[in-house]
């Protein structure tokens, strides 16, 4: 119905002086922003770098310490990147009537306009509202995408293809890393799909009572983020305590290691804590793009990385299990990994 969409996103009402319901963490979980730190020493990869096994050594370090890196000369071009932007910022100013006709809370539905995270299941929600997209077969998909703006689908298409083609250059060079053949996680992963969520945050008047996202880690393989090149929102935590904030850098893409990199290097590499939080004098727009094994991948750690006599820290599973146990849950609690340890 109109009325739910329209008053459920938050991209078509200004709210200029405090939250409204529903919206403000409990004390105990609220983002403290004071408390967050700044890193110098963010993994940051040239993949133009001729040294290649230098490359492979810097990724390695990075999954093993922060389970995150950014790149840059990733081989996407800028003038496309600030399309995909400029195109995302366009769609969420659409009319409310337009955004309508997308509007689902339904979490299977494979292209939806929402908000917030799963709010049929959530009892607070969060400063969000997003694009769900299905990316891959893209023939399959884009008929189903937004038509308007025009160029939506011609953009961000464009987008999806290269990023699927960087998330693969991206498994090999982890799959190196690793010790493995460079084909190893992509066999294992089998036809990977390919979501996308168009993040829009608007201007939160009381961003110390919210997030734009709570604190998760992602159920997928790996996670290729376009990040707002003017605004900071996005955070991850360290050593277990210490949020640190991710600022942005000139053409460079945020790579994240999501929880099967994590179960297929048997815990060697970590799949990396991380959050949104949103700010009162700017709205802030993200791209996220996942590749997610198939359903009927069965995931586990590489023989090759389990000592001999040694039990692998995690048990195999199909993702089909494991996603439809990352979605029974709240987005925060504990890590979904915990659930498939070994016996």
């Amino acid at each position: 119905m109109a009325t739910s969409t329209t008053t459920q996103l938050l991209s078509t009402v200004e709210h200029r002086d405090t939250l409204p319901e529903g919206y403000a963490r409990p004390e105990s979980d609220r983002p403290r922003l004071a408390e967050v730190a700044t890193d110098s020493n963010i993994p940051l990869i040239d993949l133009a770098s001729h040294d290649k096994p230098r490359v492979i050594d810097e990724i390695g370090q990075a999954c093993r310490s922060y389970g995150f890196f950014q790149v840059t000369n990733h081989g996407i071009p800028e003038e496309l990147l600030l399309k995909v932007m400029a195109v995302a910022l366009e769609f969420f100013r659409l009319p409310p009537e337009e955004k309508e006709k997308l509007y689902s809370d339904e979490p299977s539905k494979k292209i939806r306009l929402s908000t917030s995270f799963n709010v049929r299941k959530e009892t607070v929600h969060n400063w969000r509202d997003y694009l769900r997209l299905h990316c891959h077969p893209l023939e399959e998909f884009v008929p189903e995408w937004p038509s308007n703006p025009a160029q939506f689908k011609e953009i961000i298409s464009t987008y999806c293809r290269e990023v699927r083609l960087l998330g693969l250059r991206l498994l090999g060079a982890i799959s190196l890393s690793l010790g493995l053949e460079e084909d190893y996680i992509e066999k294992v992963l089998g036809e990977q799909e390919q979501h996308m969520a168009v993040n829009y945050y608007p201007r939160c008047p009381e961003p110390d009572l919210t997030y734009g996202l709570p604190k998760h880690t992602d159920p997928n393989a790996l996670t290729i983020l376009l990040p707002d090149p003017h605004v900071a929102g996005l955070q991850v935590l360290r050593d277990g305590d210490q949020w640190i904030a991710v600022n942005p850098r000139p053409n460079a893409l945020v790579i994240n290691l999501g929880d099967q990199l994590q179960a297929l290097s048997n815990g060697e590499y970590r799949s990396v804590w991380h959050r949104a939080v949103v700010n009162a004098v700017q709205e802030r727009m993200s791209v996220a793009s996942f590749l997610c094994p198939c359903n009927s991948a069965v995931i586990g750690p590489a023989r090759k990385l389990v000592a001999d006599g040694d039990a692998p820290v995690y048990r195999s599973y199909t993702y089909d299990e494991y996603y439809k146990k990352f979605w029974s849950r709240n987005l925060d609690q504990e890590h979904c990994l915990e659930l498939f340890r070994g016996q």
